[in-house]
């Protein structure tokens, strides 16, 4: 019985998980034809040298979610799991309010159209960078759903250092476009490629 449980909850996660890499694939969709209205419109691409890090780490998390709890007998924990998939699931419904308050400049790119001012409707009106806020919580939640802490731990570390290259680039980027006011100091990893 047991055997059937735990199998039975491990299919339903791998579900899950391949329910999350359809949407990601909605989102490399609808980033697509959201670089053509920007590139149309003038818009500049920053911060092309992470791109592919974040690319390969987002894929890593999915794959890690897949491997550990099936590679390293992770059970499905009630309280853990629950829990973790309410927060998975608020993460997805913040990165759609995210995606529906920039509309069509919303990209997994970072792409400036000159003259367009700041979003300040939707999670924007109350945080600078609410994706990275769903960003951080999936990527912590995901795998926790089945008990893969390794994945939570290590995709959770390099999505921070990640996420400190991509917001400076951001802010970068939007200085640049005349959005923001300068900070203090802008990063060097900031200045577009």
């Amino acid at each position: 019985m047991n055997s059937l449980t735990s199998a039975t909850s491990l299919s339903l996660y791998l579900l899950l998980i391949c329910l999350v890499a359809a949407e990601r694939l909605a989102e490399l969709v609808t980033a697509r034809r959201n670089t053509s209205w920007s590139l149309e419109r003038g818009g500049r691409e920053y911060g092309r040298g992470h791109y592919p890090a974040m690319v390969a780490l987002h894929a890593a998390l999915l794959i890690g979610c897949v491997v550990e709890p099936w590679a390293a007998g992770r059970p499905f924990v009630p309280l853990l799991g629950w829990s973790a998939l309410a927060v998975a699931l608020a993460a997805q419904g913040l990165r759609w309010w995210c995606i529906a308050s920039l509309g069509p400049r919303w990209n997994t790119r970072v792409l400036v159209v000159p003259g367009l001012p700041l979003v300040e409707r939707g999670p924007y009106r109350v945080l600078r960078h609410p994706n990275y806020v769903a960003v951080v919580a999936e990527g912590a939640a995901l795998p926790l759903v089945h008990s893969a802490w390794v994945t939570a731990l290590g995709f959770t570390v390099l999505n921070l250092v990640l996420l400190r290259v991509r917001i400076g680039c951001e802010d970068a980027a939007l200085t640049d476009g005349g959005r923001l006011r300068a900070p203090a100091s802008v990063p060097s990893a900031g200045a577009p490629s």
